[in-house]
């Protein structure tokens, strides 16, 4: 079943306005969800909408208000939110456009898929995606989303567009007096070489898929192991003991390690070998095998 879309409307960029959707370019279903619980009975904790004198009330009572005055307010109906007349409600128009790297990787929020919508679509689609790959440009204009004006990114990403909201300027925290109790240290000439060579010979391509979640596995393997009554199949690792180094020692030692896997493969596979069997002596003696963590709804 095809994804519904998030958003619907248009792509403005000057006189040209094609229609377009948004698709969330995220998931959350890796997520584990927690219910809180009454432990002596096992049931779960439920919350109530109740207004003071009045009780529990149903979501069809309840409107939007905005207090003018300590315990006044105005009321707002969602309807009448709707109803108002913004040319840009339903319409993303592109202002600028700035290089690639220009906005700050703080400003980045939340990404998006943006298609065209429909047939006629396609051809102005395609065109602004190509136009913003040869220049290297990313468009930036601004629409409405869930309620609020939202600054946002447009970008090529593979044959389409990638729609990124942005954090409005007054959202981002200064820098500067986080980092003025950083203190001028004076580098050592041969250590920050060490460390240019070690950040040069673990550089490579963003992949992230080599990055396993370790901890979200582990919790899975929990849940499973008390629905299942068993030991829970986990290898853990002491802590590693916090001592002063000699960031000199260090340096050299981890580029010492480098090169050392990098020589070849017997001593890494054997290194490998190793862990598999440190991992299996620390298993149940009834489980020879690991299992992937079943996935069930928390």
């Amino acid at each position: 079943m095809a994804p519904r879309a998030y958003w619907t409307g248009h792509l403005r960029l000057s006189l040209v306005s094609i229609p377009v959707r948004l698709f969330a370019a995220t998931t959350s279903e890796r997520k584990l969800a927690f219910h809180q619980i009454h432990e002596p009975s096992g049931t779960r904790i439920r919350y109530q909408k109740v207004a003071p004198g009045v009780g529990p009330v149903e979501n069809e009572d309840i409107t939007k208000g905005y207090e003018y005055e300590k315990g006044k307010y105005v009321l707002l109906d969602q309807s009448e939110i709707d109803d108002l007349k913004l040319e840009s409600k339903q319409t993303i128009e592109l202002v600028r456009f700035v290089d690639e790297g220009a906005i700050d990787a703080r400003y980045f929020e939340t990404p998006y898929y943006l298609l065209p919508d429909g047939d006629l679509a396609d051809e102005g689609y395609v065109i602004v995606q190509k136009a913003l790959s040869q220049t290297g440009k990313v468009g930036v204009g601004q629409f409405i989303l869930r309620g609020r004006s939202n600054i946002v990114a447009i970008k090529p990403c593979g044959r389409g567009l990638l729609l990124e909201v942005l954090r409005q300027g007054d959202e981002i925290r200064a820098a500067d007096p986080f980092f003025e109790e950083i203190p001028n240290v004076k580098v050592d000439k041969e250590a920050l070489e060490l460390a240019v060579e070690l950040i040069e010979r673990k550089a490579g391509a963003f992949e992230p898929e080599m990055f396993k979640d370790e901890f979200t596995d582990a919790v899975w393997e929990l849940i499973n192991a008390k629905i299942e009554h068993r030991a829970p199949e986990i290898v853990t690792e002491g802590a590693p003991t916090a001592k002063v180094i000699n960031i000199m020692d260090a340096l050299k030692k981890s580029v010492q390690q480098g090169k050392g896997s990098a020589s070849g493969k017997g001593a890494a596979s054997g290194k490998a070998a190793s862990r598999k069997k440190a991992a299996a002596a620390t298993r149940a003696p009834a489980k020879k095998t690991s299992r992937a963590p079943k996935r069930k709804s928390a």
